[in-house]
């Protein structure tokens, strides 16, 4: 069972590189978001993977659902061309970094990690109610403001969609 587990697990990483791999160095700002959409459910998968079906769902409903669709309607409203235009040849020193940065940080991360973590510690089990009570008790400003802005990058993309509509029927 242990072997079904880490194929699974690897089967999540490998999507997760994959759409962020897809992401990063695609031209076409469509595939980009395509790319992101395919590591955002990756990530939903870790959620599963990890017994937290709650978050995972939220992953599934907040990102890839509404911040996708957001970022969406954002390039429809801009009318990016999608031969990917905007985007300058990078140099070869800058695909260097782009693969080995990501590398490194995962190292350094990973080898903290493991040290500190080799205690015996079994992780404590939260209910939803649990979640709700501690998401909404102490940090419920926060979460409030996280919709705030939410809804002010909304209507930026709406008014830069429409900004750019009006200058060129002039």
């Amino acid at each position: 069972m242990e072997k079904i587990g880490s194929i699974v697990l690897g089967i999540h990483i490998i999507i997760i590189i994959f759409g962020g791999l897809v992401t990063v160095f695609t031209k076409n700002i469509i595939r980009a978001l395509t790319g992101l959409i395919l590591t955002l459910f990756g990530v939903a998968g870790l959620y599963f993977l990890m017994a937290a079906p709650f978050i995972g769902i939220m992953q599934i409903l907040i990102y890839v659902g509404a911040i996708s669709i957001l970022i969406f309607f954002a390039i429809a409203f801009t009318k990016a061309s999608s031969q990917g235009d905007e985007a300058k040849p990078r140099k070869k020193s800058q695909y260097f970094l782009i693969c080995t940065l990501p590398f490194i940080l995962v190292s350094v991360l990973g080898y903290f990690l493991l040290n500190e973590l080799r205690s015996s510690q079994t992780p404590k089990v939260s209910s939803i109610q649990y979640l709700g009570t501690f998401f909404l008790g102490p940090y419920m400003l926060p979460f409030e403001l996280i919709s705030v802005v939410l809804l002010v990058a909304m209507a930026g993309a709406v008014v830069l969609g429409f900004e750019k509509k009006i200058s060129r029927e002039e």
